[in-house]
């Protein structure tokens, strides 16, 4: 049976701290699927196929790392695509007890699926692509808190 891990978010842009957490989880899967959420109702400020251009790049050189883009629920993606695990990040404990909730709903959904926790490096934990965004907004420089490949 193929390991395959499900890492759902906007990615709006994607961050450091998203690509430390990507590259040590490919080790542990057969492939991982960076999955860039589509909600309808929220206005992304970055287009989603720029963010997908974006996050395939820092990606290249890694075999078994996929981008795609999905709408919905994220446990309907995960049973479509053939996804066992759902990867989240956890930088603070209000980050855990809101995962928590999640996880455990879409354990209730789905049983075969589970959620794996991966904690944020230290040097990565004051990231977040909401921090990015605001500092990009206002003439900031984000060039220590996004990849290279995020050309802004």
């Amino acid at each position: 049976m193929t390991k395959i891990a499900v890492f759902p978010g906007s990615f709006d842009p994607i961050t450091l701290g998203h690509v430390s957490l990507v590259k040590r989880a490919a080790p542990l899967f057969d492939k991982v699927i960076v999955a860039i959420g589509v909600n309808s109702l929220k206005k992304g400020m970055f287009p989603i196929e720029k963010r997908k251009i974006w996050i395939e790049n820092v990606f290249k050189e890694i075999g078994n790392i996929e981008v795609a883009t999905y709408s919905g629920l994220t446990i309907d993606y995960c049973k479509q695509v053939g996804a066992k695990y759902i990867l989240r990040g956890l930088r603070t404990a209000a980050d855990f007890e809101f995962e928590r909730g999640i996880g455990q709903v879409n354990h209730m959904m789905e049983e075969s699926i589970e959620t794996v926790f991966f904690l944020t490096e230290a040097k990565h934990t004051p990231i977040a692509s909401s921090i990015v965004r605001d500092v990009y907004k206002n003439g900031g420089d984000v060039s220590k808190l996004v990849p290279p490949e995020v050309e802004l």
